[in-house]
């Protein structure tokens, strides 16, 4: 019999989890020499950005949930940027476009994960920012083994990279396609995060200062100034036409990933808690409130009847999602309403023998 099952882990000095295995393993290296599950995660976090750059970067935006034992309670930080101030309805369509662009500069936000991994090490962590940023700084100069499915991404982009986006080309194929497991250096991302490292300890001394340090650095220094200057640009997205971003040096020194309280519901013994409606974590308890009437043990697990129940009831979460999920500093979002078991129990009549086919949101 062929085992295709991941076996189960256990560890009574720590564990770390991750979508590879460079990035757990460095977050082990980092409880073993004493820092601690913070540190670990921010470790693993910045390697994510050097040896899946297909799948998420520098640029991009990070939830946080997290418990403290110091603290003895969940807490959320919003490692999401919103949209640019100046990336109204009218100005989409004043650059001829019905919908924001699946790629390109009209889609960027502010990234968000480069704040919400200092203020997670500032508040949380132990370890100082170089000492966070090494392993990711040794991956992206010294090489890390291509994935197979990074591979396949760039030959489906090769065609875009080398005609319309040529920063790109020069970063992934200036040798030309590369090959599955071949070792790749990002040195360009190496001597960005060796930047922010030296401008945080030339500008302070303590810990929490040099992470403060590096964050302006990010967000008010040299990587605002050149992310403005590259969405000043006109670049191909998807709409088949090159555009402008809307993405400014203000938006960027305008972010702060903040502390926040999560939002929680229970369910058969346990309280869940996700981030806020700014993500799609509401949903999974919208799910577990439409679920938590149903005798689901009396089930067989994963036959027709459990999920067809549980994939019913996922429909009607995600349309709301669809409908009401919002950033609560620009919209209401009616999350109390979308949460009580009111709610729940008028959904849960929607739920027939049948699937349904039909976006129902409340």
């Amino acid at each position: 019999m062929t085992f295709t099952t991941r076996p189960e882990l256990k560890g009574t000095f720590g564990m770390v989890s991750s979508t590879h295995w460079l990035a757990s393993q460095c977050a082990m290296t980092v409880l073993d020499r004493g820092g601690n599950a913070f540190d670990a995660a921010c470790a693993a976090g910045f390697v994510l950005q050097v040896v899946e750059p297909h799948l998420n970067g520098l640029g991009g935006e990070v939830p946080i949930l997290l418990w403290d034992t110091t603290r003895q309670r969940p807490e959320v930080i919003c490692g999401q940027g919103p949209a640019p101030a100046a990336a109204t309805i009218q100005r989409v369509r004043d650059l001829g476009l019905t919908e924001i662009p699946g790629t390109g500069l009209v889609a960027a936000c502010v990234p968000g994960a480069f704040g919400g991994w200092m203020a997670l090490l500032r508040d949380h962590g132990t370890w100082r920012l170089a000492d966070v940023l090494q392993f990711a700084i040794g991956y992206a100069e010294s090489g890390y083994p291509l994935l197979p499915r990074i591979v396949d991404t760039l030959a489906m982009v090769e065609p875009l990279f080398r005609e319309h986006w040529p920063s790109s080309a020069a970063t992934y194929l200036d040798g030309g396609l590369p090959h599955p497991w071949q070792l790749f250096r990002n040195r360009d991302l190496a001597s960005t995060y060796r930047r922010l490292v030296h401008e945080a300890e030339s500008s302070a001394g303590g810990r929490e200062e040099q992470v403060e340090a590096a964050t302006r650095s990010f967000y008010s220094g040299f990587v605002a100034e050149a992310i403005e200057q590259h969405c000043r640009g006109q670049v191909m997205d998807s709409s088949g036409t090159p555009h402008p971003g809307f993405l400014t040096g203000a938006d960027m020194t305008a972010f702060n990933a903040r502390h926040e309280e999560p939002v929680s519901t229970d369910f058969a013994g346990w309280t869940v808690a996700k981030c806020g409606p700014w993500s799609q974590g509401p949903v999974f308890l919208q799910q577990l409130r439409l679920l938590e009437r149903y005798d689901l043990g009396a089930k067989d697990f994963l036959s027709a009847e459990h999920i067809h129940l549980v994939t019913e009831c996922a429909k009607l979460g995600f349309a709301d999602r669809e409908a009401w999920y919002a950033d609560p500093d620009f919209a209401r979002v009616p999350l109390v309403e979308l949460l009580s078991p009111e709610y729940a129990e008028a959904r849960r009549r929607l739920v027939g023998d049948r699937a349904s086919v039909e976006l129902r949101p409340g």
